[in-house]
């Protein structure tokens, strides 16, 4: 699973990386992101833009918006079935913006917090999905998704899932929404090669 990221590296840095084209919202940062926050993701809507959508996804369908609360992550194996994910898995694919996330490991009578990121510091993109739900007062809330896969040989020892994240030359690829060849897309969903990430032990500060 994916329960806490990190998104530390400056707002410049991340319009550059993803050649964001629109600045929609508030650019998010934190050193311990968690589920029901609002969390900066990249879509391609005519231009791409860096959005905002609350970490936790409700279903377009849904009656009851606490269902999001423990909608934070999305099984690979299983979106292209599952009625809350797979229309989003066709039509409404983002890129969530982040250059680490936690894992923890059971030691003893403690778990152990691990920072996972890249070995080149970059910021990446988790494989996202989102929706907009109407509330009762038809007011537009829009949520997300962290797509979770088998673990590398890096997290394997801690964890038995990883956050997918898209290696760079299929991210543009992932937020086509002209693109709906589920056998191409659900290829992207692979863990990332544990050769280009590391892992630190505890919290990763502010700076």
């Amino acid at each position: 699973m994916c329960g806490r990221f990190t998104l530390i590296i400056n707002l410049s840095t991340v319009v550059k990386t993803f050649h964001v084209q629109e600045v929609a919202s508030d650019y998010r940062q934190g050193n311990n992101i968690s589920p029901t926050q609002q969390i900066s993701a990249i879509i391609h809507d005519n231009k791409t833009k860096l959005v905002n959508f609350r970490w936790g996804l409700i279903p377009s369908w849904a009656k009851d918006p606490s269902i999001g609360n423990k909608m934070f992550n999305a099984r690979a194996e299983t979106i292209a079935d599952k009625p809350s994910f797979r229309s989003a898995f066709i039509k409404r694919r983002c890129l969530i913006i982040a250059d680490g996330f936690y894992e923890w490991q059971q030691q003893e009578k403690r778990k152990q917090p691990f920072h996972l990121s890249l070995k080149s510091g970059a910021p990446f993109g988790f494989a996202g999905l989102y929706e907009t739900w109407m509330s009762p007062e038809q007011k537009p809330v829009s949520t997300c998704t962290i797509i979770t896969t088998d673990p590398n040989e890096l997290i394997k020892p801690i964890h038995d899932r990883m956050p997918v994240i898209v290696p760079k030359d299929k991210e543009v690829l992932w937020i086509n929404m002209e693109n709906q060849d589920q056998k191409e897309l659900a290829s992207i969903l692979k863990p990332y090669p544990a050769e280009e990430m590391r892992m630190t032990e505890g919290f990763i500060p502010m700076p």
